[in-house]
């Protein structure tokens, strides 16, 4: 079996703020133009006016991903500060309403406001979303399944969307709480084949219901423009390296199951109420919690999970190159996710005195220097 490129491409959203006031600010028309001069295809703009989305090139391995990105979140950084504005690399701004936003005018986002009607006007979330080159078609929907079980790890390490509209919702990821409305989300089905995927695809194309693939929003899907696997369950994460870590986590675990393939071994696939319910724990409580473990039957400290996952990754980030990514996992368990460094920020700020709208701002302004920290 030929082994696949495993290439990786990296795709972000990000939130724009009044570096005054640290509200939600509508990208102005300039700085999109001046974001594209610099940047070309690799920018556009988001479903609503104050979101900014970027992808890196093909990059062949995390070195390249982290030159690449790194570039296009300074680029952006710069260009917004011109305009007094900031980005934050985060899926929910802590204070702000949705009722309040503005879609972008373009068709497709009209096509979407209008389909999705209000579950789609409350969508002021930010998503990170990782490609993985894959060139066969049957070995993509074949890791697509087996690699769903990870995908609650991925959420717990990303989670950083605790506060929405004022108020701690006592999530880890509330992001995918408002994303999980929208159809045709969550786990991915179990797929026999990729035939029979381009099947049930093809069902509802053919009604009319929908015009392609991109609109199935999967946590785990192949794409339809590319010859990749895409990750999408993950929170932004506002530090560069943690975003750099979890690709190259899931770059890792692709391969590792590709290894698996070759020695006539792989990874079991379990229920979907199963993996369905370390989805929510990862959701709920991010990494405090732990997960199920449903070979040893109880829930097991993400700790011992995260040792285990770069034991079983240790051959594979050898060959990717990204060791030390890898490892970069327990620098996100030592610090907390953005969600619990957050609420750390928020508690520290009302023990010094500041009331609940004080301290969300400077929940804000941790965010920002956050973004600036890796570049």
């Amino acid at each position: 079996m030929a082994e696949p490129s495993f290439t990786m491409g990296i795709e972000e959203e990000y939130l724009l703020v009044d570096r005054k006031t640290l509200a939600l600010a509508e990208a102005p028309q300039a700085l999109m133009d001046q974001c594209k001069a610099a940047l070309g295809d690799q920018v556009s703009p988001e479903f609503l006016r104050c979101q900014v989305e970027v992808g890196t090139k093909v990059c062949k391995d995390i070195g390249e991903a982290r030159a690449d990105l790194k570039h296009l979140r300074t680029t952006v950084a710069e260009i917004a500060d011109a305009h007094g504005l900031a980005p934050l690399a985060v899926s929910c701004h802590p204070t702000a309403d949705w009722k309040d936003q503005h879609h972008t005018d373009r068709e497709r986002y009209n096509a979407l406001r209008s389909d999705l009607a209000a579950v789609g006007r409350r969508m002021l979330i930010s998503g990170a979303h990782v490609h993985v080159g894959i060139e066969d078609d049957d070995l993509r929907v074949d890791l697509m399944n087996q690699a769903s079980y990870f995908l609650p790890h991925l959420l717990a390490m990303s989670c950083s969307s605790p506060f929405w509209q004022n108020e701690d919702t006592g999530l880890a990821s509330y992001r995918l709480t408002v994303f999980d409305n929208l159809p045709r989300t969550g786990l991915p089905p179990r797929l026999e084949s990729y035939s029979s995927y381009r099947r049930a695809v093809q069902a509802i194309v053919s009604t009319g219901a929908i015009e392609d693939a991109t609109k199935i929003w999967w946590d785990l899907r192949p794409s339809d423009r590319f010859a990749t696997l895409e990750t999408r369950i993950c929170d932004m994460c506002p530090r560069l390296e943690h975003m750099l870590t979890i690709a190259a986590v899931i770059q890792g675990i692709m391969r590792m199951l590709w290894r698996l393939k070759t020695r006539n071994q792989r990874w079991r696939i379990y229920d979907h109420f199963l993996v369905g319910e370390n989805r929510w724990r990862a959701q709920r409580y991010g990494m405090s919690e732990g997960l199920i473990d449903f070979g040893r039957g109880e829930v097991v400290p993400f700790s011992d999970l995260l040792d285990e996952l770069i034991d079983i990754l240790a051959e594979d980030g050898a060959v990717l190159n990204s060791t030390a990514e890898i490892a970069g996992t327990r620098d996100i368990l030592q610090g907390g996710n953005s969600a619990e460094r957050q609420r750390r920020v928020y508690e520290q700020a009302k023990e010094a005195g500041a009331d609940h709208e004080e301290a969300l701002r400077d929940v804000v302004r941790a965010l920002i220097s956050e973004y600036h920290a890796d570049l």
